[in-house]
């Protein structure tokens, strides 16, 4: 297909696929980072406990982990952006290659404190956007049967945060029967989809958090940005 054939098409910006750069065998030898948030601020969360669990595993994977506390974290728009545990989430979701969000199942629903952790994360901070292009592994914790309202959420608010979020999930129903007195999870086969969900979680980050930047890199960005250039361009020469 010619570019003659599409005369919507921006030539300057439209450019071929890069398999050198997709299939890159550079990779960086640090362990991937993964950020660990869950939705519960009570003494005994289980979501907090399955998000403990996970890490060990990830940990085995060989990744370097890291759990945000939202003890403390103001609402939306309740506090400014400098609030001292706004500015330690934010870059805690700059740091990380992937994410883990773990919530409770509160009346069909994540959360009010799994959300406002999210919503607490911008697209985008001056040029940085701290979560595109990064992956996400998605869990949830239920008091009474098994249910997957909270997992379909946040993989909505996945999507919408521009990342790639893998297919496994793990739903934990009557999660105050799989935790023993130590507060560690109990074998059985919703702990197998635990460990199968880091396992993917960390296979997908390893493949694209090298190409993370190549893969977001988007036509229509690449349009807007060359259309603002030729603006400000213009305005110089009147």
């Amino acid at each position: 297909m010619s570019l003659n054939d599409m005369p919507n098409i921006d030539a300057e910006c439209l450019q071929p696929i890069d398999e050198a750069k997709l299939f890159s065998a550079e990779r960086s030898p640090a362990p991937v980072k993964i950020l660990l948030l869950y939705g519960s601020l009570r003494s005994r969360s289980f979501s907090r406990l399955a998000t403990e669990e996970a890490a060990r595993i990830l940990e085995f994977f060989g990744a370097e982990t890291r759990t945000f506390n939202p003890s403390g974290l103001p609402l939306p728009d309740d506090a400014e952006e400098d609030h001292p545990k706004v500015q330690e989430l934010r870059a805690l979701a700059q740091w990380c290659d992937g994410m883990v969000w773990c919530s409770p199942e509160r009346h069909g629903a994540m959360t009010g404190i799994m959300k406002a952790q999210i919503d607490w994360i911008p697209l985008a901070m001056q040029s940085i956007r701290p979560t595109q292009g990064k992956t996400l592994a998605v869990m949830q914790v239920s008091g009474g049967s098994q249910s997957f309202n909270a997992v379909n959420q946040m993989r909505v608010l996945g999507r919408w945060m521009r990342m790639v979020t893998i297919p496994n999930q793990s739903s934990i129903p009557k999660a105050w029967l799989e935790f023993d007195d130590n507060d560690r999870m109990k074998p059985s086969s919703l702990y197998d989809r635990v460990v199968d969900v880091m396992e993917e979680l960390v296979k997908f980050t390893l493949l694209l958090r090298d190409r993370s930047d190549y893969l977001v890199d988007r036509y229509s960005e690449r349009k807007e940005s060359a259309e603002e250039f030729r603006k400000r361009i213009d305005q110089r020469s009147m």
